[in-house]
C-alpha cells in the first residue's frame, strides 16, 4: 500500500512487438554468434563464469554457483537472459544488463560484462560487451 491507503498501481506490461523490438537491440552474445569450442567469460555482480559452447548447443560452464556447490565444470543449457522478469530472451546467451538463466533452473545475479575469450587456436579474441553507459 501507498500512504494513501490504496494499493500500488501494476505497471502496464509490455507488447509482444516491443519486447522483441528490444531483444534485437541488445548489446550481447547471441547462441548464432558461437561455434563449437568459443569461449564466455560471463561476469556477474556476485560471480564469474566460463562458458564453452559445444557442438550438442549445451554448454560446459564452471564458475558462480557451480563452484560454490563443488560441481566443477557441468554440461548445461543456457534457458537465456531476463531483464528480471519472466520474458526470456532464448537467442541470448549473455548480454550485460541482464540475468542469465540455465536450462536446469541456475539463474545468475545481474550481468555486468561479457567477454570473448581467445580460441583456443589462438585466433584473436572479439571485443567486450560493456554496458552502455
Amino acid at each position: 500500500m501507498d500512504r494513501s491507503g490504496s494499493l500500488p498501481r501494476p505497471r502496464p506490461a509490455l507488447q509482444l512487438e516491443a519486447l522483441a523490438d528490444a531483444a534485437r537491440m541488445l548489446d550481447g552474445v547471441r547462441r548464432g554468434d558461437l561455434a563449437p569450442g568459443d569461449r564466455l567469460l560471463v561476469s556477474t555482480r556476485n560471480s564469474i563464469y566460463t562458458l564453452t559452447a559445444r557442438a550438442q548447443g549445451d554448454f560446459l560452464v564452471s564458475g558462480g554457483w557451480y563452484e560454490r556447490q563443488g560441481a566443477g565444470e557441468v554440461a548445461v543449457a543456457v534457458a537465456g537472459c531476463t531483464a528480471g522478469g519472466r520474458a526470456l530472451f532464448t537467442e541470448m546467451v549473455a548480454a550485460p544488463g541482464l540475468f542469465l538463466e540455465f536450462g536446469d533452473g541456475t539463474a545468475t545475479t545481474r550481468i555486468r560484462r561479457v567477454r570473448r575469450l581467445a580460441p583456443t587456436t589462438g585466433a584473436s579474441a572479439a571485443p567486450d560487451c560493456e554496458p552502455a553507459r
